[in-house]
């Protein structure tokens, strides 16, 4: 079993979220990819809360929690008990990519190893994708920046031709050579 074929990767990619301008993935969301309960997840955290700073992993706010539990896609995430906001007993713990990372080594399974395999994909995966979008982006507002000026200069195109076709000439003017032109000797 590869690590590509065990979580299809836009299983992985929708449960990426942005929260706090960062990447993040949700402790329900990673136990139910390693196929553990959350409070197993976040036991393993608490007993290694050292390989865990902040910008690896931090708990949610009360609003973020609530906003997150009031999206009816994430609401059932939230369900383990009857207890705190959203049923759960601790707000939620967020990952960012290195927290997921940090994660194999705390939970010491093969299935753990393979699932953070396929999750550090989907985040490469994430930054290309963004970096593409970026770079789309810049391409595009250069080309605003120089066909911003070029108004202008089509209008003045579309004036003149509209000067010459509408400017008194009734019979249409000869453009190129004509047949008669051609036969005649070359006088030099």
């Amino acid at each position: 079993m590869t690590s590509s074929s065990l979580i299809p990767p836009e299983r992985i990619e929708r449960r990426i979220l942005l929260i706090r301008g960062q990447k993040v993935m949700l402790d329900a969301d990673l136990a139910e990819l390693y196929e553990i309960e959350t409070r197993e997840v976040n036991q393993a955290v608490r007993r290694n809360i050292e390989r865990f700073p902040s910008d690896f992993m931090f708990e949610l706010l009360a609003e973020e929690s609530k906003a997150l539990s009031a999206d009816s896609a994430l609401r059932s995430q939230f369900v383990i008990s009857n207890k705190g906001p959203g049923g759960r007993r601790h707000p939620p713990l967020v990952f960012t990519e290195q927290g997921v990372a940090m994660l194999s080594s705390v939970l010491k399974s093969r299935r753990a190893v393979l699932v953070n395999i396929a999750i550090m994909r989907a985040f490469v995966k994430i930054r290309e994708t963004l970096a593409l979008h970026k770079e789309l982006s810049a391409k595009i507002d250069d080309l605003c920046r120089r066909v911003a000026g070029h108004d202008a200069q089509i209008q003045t195109v579309f004036d003149a031709i509209t000067e010459l076709t509408e400017g008194g000439e009734t019979a249409p003017r000869k453009i190129g050579f004509t047949p008669e032109a051609r036969s005649r000797p070359n006088p030099g």
